[in-house]
């Protein structure tokens, strides 16, 4: 083993390899940023996302969320509808396993609905 610092071997040829891939990292990284990036080219004056029909972006993602609102209301209000027969239905010491099963589903559809309308109004 040679334990002489100043021998060229292959501790010189590893830090010349390092120092040429950390300087090729360096020349990507740079080009990486002066690349035009996707959505920079299709923002108006307001800084809003134009979608390629000329409409906002973010006008669309709400327009989206608001059909699935009222689609998902309209399951909710017939699901509800199916639990208040199921209740009239059975006595009032019987509590249905389906019964639970739908106040779940019900929570579960009022909670997504909610959080929906949290993220975009």
């Amino acid at each position: 083993m040679n334990d002489d610092p100043h021998d060229g071997g292959q501790t010189f040829q590893t830090r010349r390899r390092a120092l040429l891939l950390l300087g090729l990292t360096a020349q990507l990284a740079v080009a990486q940023d002066r690349g035009a990036r996707p959505g920079d080219l299709d923002k108006d004056e307001a800084g809003d996302v134009r979608l390629p029909n000329g409409k906002k972006q973010q006008d669309e993602i709400v327009k989206a969320a608001h059909a699935q609102n009222l689609k998902e209301a309209r399951e909710l209000a017939e699901l509800a509808k199916q639990f208040a027969d199921d209740l009239e239905k059975n006595d009032r010491f019987v509590l249905s396993v389906a019964s639970l099963k739908q106040l779940d589903e019900l929570e579960k559809r009022t909670r997504r609905i909610r959080d929906r309308m949290k993220g975009y109004y």
